[in-house]
């Protein structure tokens, strides 16, 4: 090797030469949430959602995909006692079913780490109209922290130390009623507004649903994410069917009759 080489080698070695950066509150909750999180196994449905499509065009102000289908699995939970239970470790191995789901949705906050999403709290989606969802959703964006109770105790609690965080959360993800109040039954995250599709999702559980761009043709793809040791395929997959049933029956009627008033009005 001659002397330029030689340099050339020293030169790209002084390249490599990294830089501390601070982890972020925001990413410290992402950590934590993975470090707390299943593995979950995925079945994929194209839902023909035409009914739904042509019921949502008939309004100016459109709720957002998201309320909806949190909405139209909420009424499928109903009747699906497995989609509102956990499985829990301690103090001995055991399933916990609640009496109503309990939706978490993955937002961005337009005034906080606009690359990190946190986790909003919506509640029994079903309980709600699809307006009152969309308002959630848009004050866990916007509001002042003070004013989004789920996401305040969310950084309030990652702000202490690793050591009693993690005695934090695993006090509440082993008791049942807790879990459902910070974590939920199910959450709904996307990217599609960015063109893409979350393929692989991790969760603490119990499921996690994930979803595509509408098509020209009025179809959507789902993705559902769910925990194995709770349930098997069979039932994700007639959930899957039966969401699609939902969104074109119960959830149609809602906005359309929601059309109808403002119409009349």
């Amino acid at each position: 090797m001659n002397r330029g080489d030689d340099n050339a080698g020293r030169g790209s070695k002084n390249d490599m030469k990294g830089k501390v950066k601070a982890v972020s509150l925001a990413r410290k909750f992402v950590i934590d949430l993975m470090h707390a999180s299943v593995p979950l196994v995925v079945v994929k449905r194209t839902l023909k959602i035409e009914r739904l499509v042509n019921a949502r065009a008939k309004l100016a102000a459109r709720p957002g995909w998201s309320p909806i289908i949190a909405k139209a699995f909420c009424i499928v939970a109903r009747e699906e006692p497995w989609l509102r239970t956990f499985y829990l470790k301690w103090p001995w191995p055991h399933f916990y079913e609640l009496p109503r789901s309990v939706t978490m949705a993955g937002i961005i906050r337009d005034s906080f780490d606009t690359d990190v999403p946190l986790v909003l709290k919506l509640g029994a989606a079903d309980e709600h109209s699809l307006a009152e969802l969309d308002q959630v959703l848009l004050s866990g964006k916007s509001a002042p922290l003070a004013e989004v109770p789920s996401i305040n105790r969310i950084l309030r609690i990652t702000r202490l130390p690793w050591l009693l965080r993690r005695l934090i959360w695993a006090f509440t993800l082993n008791i049942g009623r807790q879990r459902a109040n910070h974590f939920g039954t199910f959450a709904i995250t996307s990217v599609a507004t960015l063109g893409s599709e979350t393929v692989v999702a991790n969760s603490p559980g119990p499921s996690v649903m994930t979803y595509g761009m509408l098509r020209p043709d009025h179809t959507m793809e789902v993705l559902f994410h769910w925990d194995h040791r709770i349930f098997d395929g069979v039932l994700a997959a007639r959930a899957m069917q039966r969401l699609e049933d939902v969104m074109n029956g119960e959830i149609a009627d809602e906005l359309l009759a929601s059309a109808t008033t403002r119409l009349s009005a």
